[in-house]
């Protein structure tokens, strides 16, 4: 902290002792002291961070809040024109009367708009401890000043260059003679009636009008070019006449021998008296681009979410085996997102949401092996358990709440480094707060309505302006549009409006439109409006079948989703050919040879499709079952290190003359037996390239049964999202904080009587007393039922003041009604530092 925030200290936060009934406040400790304990919580709803830890009395909270990373965190959280309120407090004299601060933001005219607005963003101030004093004394605290108020390496929002006094600081009292007598003034004593004369010319509409009318019409020129901003400009050694002529009447003044300032009180004369060259009072309307009729949303919304729930198991599915390999640093690589995007049919950043979103919601993990791969957790088994609604439900809920953004995969960190899918360095803490006001904002609308994006985005550089420049502006307009691309993948919004499940589970209204301050939400458990999203979801998502319709080419056609016994056999026994409103799977020799090797026999598969079709089994896919079967398992692969066995050594042969068996190194050792160099995987997969369909055989000589999903990762947790921040208190924390920071500043601000002969103590000092003293005062106390005032250093050595009624004082303790904790508390003589009666008012 600097020299500032050390004076921001002995102003706004020791306070007096006494506080005469109805007199304004001096100090912002005392402001909060004077307010009640709704203002106190709304304070600390506001700016969570002061509550880290809770403070022990309000001194120490107008301390806190008066530092420079809270009050920076703080005016980041601002809406437009309550910074443009607080930068215009800042250009303001210290304090300011209520009727400076509407005249520097209105004008010289009446502006109805900013007068009905100034009261709401002057109370948003208050309330967060950024501004205090009533309304005849309105003070921005210290830091917000130094960080708002115009200087040379900081430019103030509002354009403005510092005041006459400022720009003439160090300039001789000769030189300010010359410029008060070129300005028509009369001679003054000293510099500082010189500047006063000048500051009050410059402020006079009458007088300051006159002395610009006989301005050169080149010098009015000068000064429409720096009358909005920014104020300085440079001069050569020898300026233009009429640089002099605005020079020498102080209407520029010197920063350095090449640099002027247009000084303040003469730049918001030129203004017409704003501060801003465009307040901005109501924010931007959200308008629609477009409106459904809600039932239309809703039908889109759901399909898809049913396309969302099919992607995501289609994804996990083909990682049943083991996913890809984790890079080293971590993520997946290139070449493997590609492949993801290719099985999928979706671009790759689109394949990288639908990764980060199983990963977010635990599904998807690495197993932490040696050979570190990606495949699903035992956490996606009990998530295809759930009825589908409950499943979608689960997934934007973790997408709402993850602050891992799959749109900054394929760019690069703070080092160079290329972001990967899955991989470090995704989070960013501004995306859950980004994506509900996106989309609360939505809801704002009339249901049915899609949000016009461009009137969208300048609602958000509306609500946060301080992050409108630079990187944070640039990713908090990126995060807004993934977020409006993501909840139309997820079945959040449909055709661009939200739909009526997405409601439930963002705890807004459902019968009519929300308000704007349903972004806040209603109190409601997460899993509740979870519940709730997939009650609504669950009519709408189209119900599952349990059979199939097949044709004579070879083919399956699944009329809708499928019930999860049929949909696992049928995706082991066919492949998916096309997918929408219906899913085409085709049997080939290769899908019905997997059907196989998981164990099941030619009658159990055309029983099983006897079972599930609507139609007769027809007979090419009876006829490509039974030769598949029949060949399945003629030839044997086992670990030689792999061999290869064969009834039949004709077949064998065969299989020798074949140019195609060259790369896996085959030589007869028995007449019905290969011996391979290849191990027994790619041996397998060698003789089912060339066209056979080998078995796999364990050491006793049994055929091996694969199973598609036996693979899984040790339990693993889904990423915790990392706060932007302290995270907001809940009523409970407030409500105790409250009466802890009370409790705590009686405890500090107890009148006590003092020995004549000790010194005073300083405001916050821990009184010192003997031993023998402080048994004698705290066993008077218990006798007569007093309370007293403490200094207390507990066993981690923090050290604390206490107001106590002492009941009990016996073997080395004191048990008394503590009225700092309210609650009756023991504590150790030999812990409290020392002790003093209360005064007989406080008494």
């Amino acid at each position: 902290m600097g020299i500032g925030g050390i004076g921001e200290l002995d102003r706004e936060a020791h306070v007096p002792k006494e506080t005469g009934a109805g007199a304004a406040p001096r100090t912002l400790a005392e402001a909060l002291r004077a307010g009640g304990d709704e203002g106190l919580a709304a304070l600390l709803r506001a700016r969570p961070d002061l509550l880290s830890p809770v403070p022990n009395d309000l001194t120490q909270l107008a301390t806190r809040a008066g530092t420079r990373g809270s009050v920076v965190r703080a005016l980041e959280r601002l809406d437009r024109f309550a910074l443009q309120t607080a930068e215009a407090l800042a250009v303001a004299p210290d304090p300011a009367p209520y009727s400076v601060l509407l005249g520097l933001l209105a004008g010289d005219g009446a502006d109805p708009e900013i007068e009905a607005a100034l009261p709401r963003a002057v109370g948003v101030l208050r309330e967060q401890a950024l501004v205090w004093g009533d309304d005849e004394r309105l003070r921005l605290v210290r830091t917000a000043r130094e960080l708002l108020a115009p200087s040379a390496q900081h430019p103030s929002p509002t354009g403005l260059g510092p005041s006459v006094a400022e720009a003439t600081a160090g300039m001789s009292p000769g030189r300010l003679q010359e410029i008060i007598a070129a300005a028509g003034l009369p001679a003054t004593h000293d510099p500082v009636s010189a500047v006063a004369a000048l500051t009050e010319l410059f402020t006079d509409r009458t007088r300051m009008a006159a002395l610009l009318d006989t301005a050169p019409p080149e010098a009015l020129a000068v000064l429409d070019r720096l009358v909005w901003g920014p104020p300085y400009g440079e001069v050569t050694a020898d300026p233009a006449p009429p640089v002099r002529w605005l020079r020498d009447r102080g209407l520029l003044l010197p920063v350095s021998t090449r640099t002027v300032v247009l000084p303040r009180e003469a730049a918001l004369h030129l203004r017409g008296g704003r501060a801003h060259r465009v307040p901005e009072p109501v924010p931007p309307e959200v308008t629609a681009a477009r409106t459904y009729r809600p039932q239309v949303v809703d039908n889109a919304a759901a399909g898809q979410a049913h396309t969302a729930l099919a992607t995501v198991e289609e994804l996990l599915k083909s990682w049943d085996q083991g996913g890809p390999q984790v890079l080293r640093a971590g993520g997946l690589s290139v070449r493997d997102l590609k492949r993801t995007a290719a099985a999928l049919d979706v671009p790759e950043p689109t394949a990288a949401f639908w990764l980060e979103l199983a990963h977010g919601a635990g599904l998807l993990a690495s197993d932490g092996e040696a050979d570190e791969r990606y495949a699903p957790t035992p956490a996606y088994d009990d998530w295809l358990d759930l009825p589908p609604a409950e499943r979608w439900a689960a997934l934007a809920a973790a997408w709402l709440a993850a602050t891992r953004t799959a749109g900054v995969v394929g760019g690069q960190d703070a080092k160079g480094r290329t972001l990967s899918a899955l991989g470090p360095g995704l989070d960013r803490a501004q995306a859950p707060e980004v994506r509900r006001r996106v989309l609360a904002l939505q809801a704002a609308l009339p249901p049915g309505a899609a949000a016009d994006r461009d009137a969208l985005l300048a609602r958000l550089r509306w609500d946060r302006p301080l992050r409108s420049g630079g990187p944070l502006a640039e990713l908090r307009e990126q995060l807004a549009v993934w977020t409006l691309d993501e909840a139309e993948l997820l079945g959040v919004t449909g055709r661009g409006a939200l739909a009526t499940p997405a409601r439930a589970l963002l705890n807004l209204p459902l019968a009519e439109a929300a308000s704007d301050d349903a972004f806040h939400g209603h109190d409601c458990e997460p899993s509740v409006a979870a519940s709730r999203a997939a009650t609504l979801l669950a009519p709408l998502l189209p119900e599952a079948v349990d059979h199939v319709l097949l044709q004579a080419d070879l083919t399956a056609v699944a009329p809708g989703p499928l019930r999860r016994p049929l949909a696992d056999v049928l995706a082991v026994l066919a492949d998916v050919e096309s997918k929408g409103g219906a899913t085409v799977y085709r049997f080939t020799p290769g899908s019905v040879r997997r059907a196989l090797d998981a164990g099941r026999s030619a009658s159990d598969l055309k029983d099983f499709l006897t079972a599930h079709s609507r139609t007769p089994v027809p007979q090419p896919l009876a006829y490509l079952i039974d030769d598949v079967a029949r060949r399945h398992g003629h030839l044997r692969v086992g670990a030689a290190s792999a061999y290869v066995r064969c009834d039949d050594d004709a077949v064998l042969g065969e299989i020798l003359a074949d140019r195609r068996a060259a790369a896996l190194g085959l030589r007869r050792l028995a007449p019905t037996v290969l011996a391979a160099q290849a191990d027994p995987a790619s041996l397998l997969e060698g003789l089912r390239a060339m066209g056979y369909a080998p078995a796999a055989e364990s050491a006793e000589g049994d055929v091996l049964v694969t199973r598609a999903d036996a693979y899984r990762t040790p339990p693993r947790t889904a990423p915790a999202p990392v706060p932007d921040g302290p995270p907001a208190p809940d009523a409970t924390l407030l409500k105790a904080a409250v009466r802890a920071i009370r409790a705590g500043d009686h405890a500090a601000t107890a009148a006590r009587r003092e020995p004549s002969t000790a010194a005073p103590l300083a405001p916050g000092e821990l009184p010192r007393t003997s031993p023998a003293e402080t048994l004698a005062t705290v066993q008077a106390a218990a006798l007569t039922g007093s309370a007293v005032w403490i200094g207390y250093v507990n066993a981690e050595g923090a050290a604390s003041q206490r107001v106590i009624a002492p009941v009990r004082v016996e073997g080395g303790f004191v048990t008394g009604y503590d009225h700092t904790a309210d609650e009756v508390r023991t504590y150790p003589l030999h812990r409290i530092t020392g002790v003093a009666e209360l005064a007989e008012e406080e008494g």
